[in-house]
């Protein structure tokens, strides 16, 4: 794992979206950007589409990587999805949004790999 916060971003996206296919999601697209907003993974299970926000950090100094998804984050994840489904079409579909919290046990090359994920459902409501 790179200790560069961009890098360890991307690598946490990698790693969300492998998890993700592994528990039956297909994805849909990555880094869907609507202005300066952007959702990490969209994807889709059964009839549901999800918009995941993963959020990967390297020690819990700063908290819980979930914890960074604040109300004015899921606002822009809002607004970001309300666009994705303009550009489908449709706004009555099934979705949901989801949070992907990282969490790396160990920034050393031989140990890469050693992170704890926690995957929450349904997260947050669009109002």
């Amino acid at each position: 794992m790179s200790s560069d916060p961009h890098m360890l971003g991307i690598q946490g996206e990698q790693i969300a979206a492998a998890y993700l296919s592994r528990h039956g999601y297909r994805i849909i697209q990555r880094n869907y950007r609507y202005r300066r907003n952007e959702i990490d993974i969209i994807a889709k299970k059964h009839a549901t589409i999800c918009f995941i926000e993963v959020k990967t950090r390297a020690s819990l100094e700063k908290g819980h990587p979930s914890e960074a998804v604040t109300p004015k984050k899921q606002k822009e994840i809002i607004k970001a999805a309300k666009s994705y489904l303009f550009s489908l079409g449709t706004d009555r579909c099934e979705c949901r949004f989801d949070v992907i919290a990282i969490l790396v046990r160990s920034m050393k090359q031989e140990e890469i790999g050693l992170y704890d994920l926690d995957h929450f459902t349904d997260a947050f409501q669009a109002e």
